[in-house]
């Protein structure tokens, strides 16, 4: 038997406010974009230009779902995104206006800095020893 990974739910509060940060800002690819319309909501994908698991960018429906847009961890880092350019990611985010918690460090599994996307989840975003 072999799993894989496919998709992680983010609950977001738009789903074009969404797209616009994780493709525009930080290079992602959308994947898929369908409206489904008999639930009025969109089945929307994005994934890093490298690959792997994708985003299900999942718009909140209701109270208890919009409470959890950017508290889904409970202010712990959420996702883990690998780099082989740190510097001109951070580069990138900062040009964007996006707020970097800590500055780059080193640790035994590379260079990490911590950024918060458009609803405050934390993503560390790591540059691997070799991978630059």
């Amino acid at each position: 038997m072999s799993h894989r990974l496919a998709h992680i739910a983010l609950v977001v509060r738009d789903y074009d406010e969404a797209i616009r940060f994780y493709v525009d800002v930080l290079g992602f690819r959308l994947l898929e974009d369908i409206h489904q319309p008999e639930q009025d909501k969109r089945w929307v994908l994005v994934q890093p230009s490298g690959g792997g698991a994708s985003i299900l960018l999942a718009r909140a429906a209701n109270d208890i779902q919009r409470a959890a847009i950017g508290a889904q961890s409970g202010g712990r880092v959420f996702l883990f995104l690998d780099t082989d350019d740190l510097s001109a990611d951070l580069d990138r985010l900062r040009e964007n206006g996006v707020r970097i918690v800590r500055e780059p460090k080193t640790a035994d599994y590379g260079t990490v800095a911590v950024f918060e996307d458009l609803y405050g989840n934390l993503w560390d975003l790591i540059e691997r020893p070799g991978a630059g």
